[in-house]
């Protein structure tokens, strides 16, 4: 009797720790989208999982501490909420890449588009493919996407400067919902990288973090 009294106390205890480990276990995941024309889509190596981390610490989320790589043509980028671009140089979607990525978009995805410093010229060009109809506008200051966990009266931070040009923040609205928000100008992900990467003063790299938590937010909570 005592040994039947002692195994199901045993095989509840053992219930108890699955469904703990099963709470802990991160049950979202965001990408870094993997794009064709020779530019550098790999770039900022550091800058997703700190910023997962950051979230995770200050959004209390429960991110996969890395990001996972999704390719535009592929049907895996309906598996992420989030997607997350960036690079240098030159991109290319084909037109079966262009329709892919405009029906995750339409469908309830979230693409973040950071010039890394000379992507823009391309962007805009394949953005063209992805929504024909539509253009990149800038977003106003008042937009709840700064306006989420942290707040960002004056837009976008300036992370590096190139140009002696203000940061501004664009975007592309489908039916009305911001579908594509590109940081311009701002080097946002650099902000995100290890601090040694580019020695940036911790403030400024907080304040990154903090905008990059706002577009997390915003993605999963808004819609």
């Amino acid at each position: 009797m005592r040994y039947t009294h002692y195994k199901h106390v045993f095989a509840f205890c053992l219930l108890l720790f699955t469904l703990h480990l099963a709470a802990q276990q991160p049950v979202l995941k965001i990408a870094k989208l993997k794009y064709n024309g020779g530019g550098d889509w790999y770039s900022n190596k550091t800058s997703l999982p700190n910023l997962i981390t950051f979230c995770n610490q200050n959004l209390k989320l429960n991110l996969a501490s890395e990001e996972e790589v999704v390719e535009v043509g592929s049907a895996e980028l309906f598996s992420y909420p989030f997607v997350h671009m960036t690079g240098h140089g030159n991109v290319v979607f084909s037109d079966a890449e262009a329709k892919n990525l405009r029906k995750y978009l339409i469908s309830g995805g979230f693409l973040h588009i950071d010039d890394n410093y000379g992507l823009d010229k391309f962007i805009r060009l394949e953005m063209k493919k992805v929504f024909p109809e539509l253009n990149f506008v800038e977003i106003p200051f008042n937009h709840p996407v700064y306006h989420q966990r942290f707040e960002f009266s004056k837009g976008l931070p300036k992370v590096h400067e190139h140009d002696g040009k203000s940061p501004q923040g664009f975007g592309i609205f489908y039916q009305g919902r911001l579908v594509c928000f590109y940081s311009y100008e701002c080097d946002l992900g650099n902000g995100w990288e290890d601090q040694s990467v580019y020695n940036d003063p911790e403030d400024k790299r907080q304040l990154a973090l903090r905008m990059g938590a706002n577009l997390i937010s915003f993605a999963f909570t808004t819609y």
